[in-house]
């Protein structure tokens, strides 16, 4: 087990975002957070990253306890997110932006550039090109590529199709899929119900902070708290 979290409670003064969220992550395999906008997907990963202060629970990984730990330690540690909006800094070429990610892997050897131009040959193609030029999928495969140099064990993906047109987001979910078969774990906080089930094995399913269903993500289609969770 690789993640583990235990009664995750995340909150913003007196409301309460997540309430009570547990899941496991098994090395190499991947779980969905599916819910509505507001449902607290983003809260509970940025929680997991050390963005957010984890208000109750537990969340261990690799068998240590990082609730509350700093952003940057936790990154260093080997979890990784790449955020809804990729967060890129506009003025820095792709090869800044890769070597920035670089950093990240203390005690592990990084990736070598090429490593994620072979994922991702367009940016090898756009290596000099300023981050903020780049289209909206080129942008989104440098996020992934920035948190991906740094070798994490697991990868926290915020909503990886939001603005994407579908021929990109089939291209993105191929070369996902070939992360994941690499041994990377992923937790994948998504709305669209295709890319999740082609991505995640599992999903854990929230409505208003609170987890409604959990199980293969095979059956999730037919499961009718799902339905309730997307369209109550």
């Amino acid at each position: 087990m690789i993640l583990d979290v235990q009664g995750l409670r995340v909150a913003y003064g007196q409301v309460v975002a997540v309430d009570g969220l547990s899941f496991a992550l098994e090395q190499g395999e991947s779980v969905a957070l599916l819910g509505a906008n507001g449902a607290g997907k983003t809260s509970s990963v940025e929680a997991i990253a050390g963005l957010l202060p984890a208000a109750g629970g537990t969340i261990r990984f690799a068998g240590r306890d990082i609730a509350n730990l700093p952003a940057s330690r936790v990154v260093r540690q080997g979890l990784a997110l790449v955020p809804q909006w990729r967060e890129l800094f506009p003025d820095f070429t792709v090869e800044e932006t890769l070597a920035a990610g670089q950093t990240a892997a203390q005690g592990r050897q990084p990736m070598a550039a090429e490593e994620i131009y072979a994922y991702f040959p367009v940016l090898g193609e756009r290596r000099r090109q300023l981050a903020g030029s780049l289209s909206g999928g080129e942008q989104q495969m440098l996020a992934i590529g920035r948190a991906l140099i740094g070798r994490p064990k697991v990868l926290l993906l915020d909503e990886p199709s939001a603005g994407l047109a579908v021929g990109i987001l089939r291209k993105l979910t191929e070369i996902i899929l070939r992360i994941r078969d690499s041994g990377v774990s992923l937790l994948v906080v998504e709305q669209n119900l295709d890319m999740a089930r082609a991505l995640a094995q599992r999903c854990v399913v929230l409505a208003a902070g609170r987890v409604v269903w959990q199980g293969a993500m095979a059956e999730a289609g037919d499961i009718e708290e799902i339905r309730k969770a997307y369209f109550a």
